[in-house]
């Protein structure tokens, strides 16, 4: 948990400065929408790759998506840890 809030912070950061080079600096000012393609793009590959038997791709495309995930967080001004407090709300 403790990379994820620090990623957060790195995303945030990338958010506030938009630096020119970035990858996660051209999605957040391409925009909402932008974030939103890649969010669906990513779970499409989670998709198919959980019916393949390539269990690093699996991995790697779970994490692509939760990456994403995150940066959907930040550009809608919450934080994955509201995620875990909606979760352990829900399973308490």
């Amino acid at each position: 948990m403790d990379f994820l809030l620090k990623l957060e912070d790195t995303l945030r950061q990338r958010k506030k400065d938009l630096p020119e080079n970035s990858y996660t600096g051209g999605l957040f000012r391409d925009g909402i929408d932008r974030i939103l393609k890649k969010v669906g793009e990513e779970s499409g590959e989670v998709i198919i790759a959980s019916k393949n038997e390539n269990s690093n791709e699996f991995i790697h495309e779970i994490a692509d998506l939760v990456f994403h995930l995150e940066m959907l967080l930040v550009e809608k001004g919450k934080s994955f840890q509201d995620v875990v407090k909606e979760l352990e709300k829900r399973h308490s």
